[in-house]
């Protein structure tokens, strides 16, 4: 299969992945209890005044109406306004997207620094004790609910021992390098607390991959030739085993993106995830819908660009789509 082809029918794939999650969330939004009316219109308005408003933001249509002319408005780059804060739904998206991106960005970073040296590190004591350890790490790490652990890093090191701030992005009335100090400081446990759900699956993926190339021809012959072990480990068989990851960390994007909404709902951080929590208790569906599909479109371009990488990192990939 040439490179033009397989790239195209990813990008296919993804587009039909995002209609799926626009046509979910839409519907969904709608079966939440209560009138998004509400939001909308004053109880002090005449039913003249109601009835106007209603039909500005098209709730006064039958569903499947309401849907042809949300994907018509999508077409044309519109997600329409807010029913509460009654600006452009991407003014508000964009305001957020820099914390969550800020967020997202360095709890991956996080857990592939750690990660990468824990796999190592296990599967070069396999059946050992630092090997039993960091799988008991592991298998604990995965079990972890998001929530808790930030609630737990809060009680801990936000008011216990007061080393970090209990919430927000930055400390009021700062400025300059002062402000960008604040910034890092407010962003140490949201970071620490969404790295640590990743953790465990990477560290004991690459466990696992780095095991299997270590039992390679090549490395045989490498041993054979008199090559130092921790060079083998760390220049060969690691170089190997770093295309797995490279699609575990595409996919736990995905389960980052999902737990930044609970991260930043604990840590009262202002990114997508605040927004998403903020407009379910307001009924808000444009900002919902604008924030879910930007979340979709987050993860499905993750993924296409992992897939296309894998694909040129390892041609049988191609070979076998």
């Amino acid at each position: 299969m040439s490179i033009a082809l397989f790239v195209l029918r990813r990008l296919g794939r993804g587009a039909v992945t995002i209609l799926f999650a626009v046509t979910v969330t839409f519907l969904l939004l709608r079966l939440l209890p209560g009138d998004p009316a509400l939001a909308v219109a004053s109880t002090n308005m005449t039913e003249d005044a109601r009835a106007a408003l209603l039909t500005q933001y098209g709730l006064d249509q039958p569903l499947p109406v309401q849907y042809v002319l949300y994907l018509g408005q999508l077409l044309q780059g519109n997600l329409g306004t807010s029913f509460t804060q009654s600006v452009p739904v991407v003014d508000v998206l964009l305001q957020r997207l820099p914390w969550t991106l800020l967020l997202t960005i360095s709890a991956l970073v996080l857990t592939i620094v750690i990660g990468i040296p824990l796999g190592v590190l296990a599967a070069s004591h396999k059946n050992r004790f630092l090997d039993r350890l960091v799988q008991v790490l592991g298998v604990t790490g995965q079990s972890l609910f998001v929530p808790s652990v930030g609630i737990l890093l809060l009680l801990v090191f936000g008011l216990t021992f007061r080393w970090f701030p209990i919430g927000g992005a930055y400390s009021e009335g700062v400025y300059g390098m002062e402000w960008y100090g604040s910034v890092l400081q407010h962003l140490v446990l949201p970071t620490v607390s969404l790295a640590l759900i990743q953790l465990g699956s990477f560290a004991l993926t690459m466990r696992a991959t780095l095991i299997d190339a270590l039992g390679d021809d090549y490395v045989t012959l490498a041993k054979a030739n008199g090559i130092p072990p921790r060079r083998i480990l760390w220049k060969h068989a690691l170089r190997n085993a770093m295309l797995p990851a490279i699609t575990l960390i595409g996919l736990q994007l995905g389960f980052v993106v999902g737990g930044a909404v609970l991260t930043e709902t604990v840590f009262a951080y202002p990114g997508i995830g605040r927004g998403i929590y903020e407009a379910v208790t307001q009924l808000d569906f444009p900002v919902l819908q604008g924030a879910f599909l930007l979340l979709a479109l987050t993860v499905v371009i993750a993924n296409m660009l992992t897939d296309i990488a894998y694909g040129f990192l390892d041609p049988r990939v191609k070979t076998a789509s």
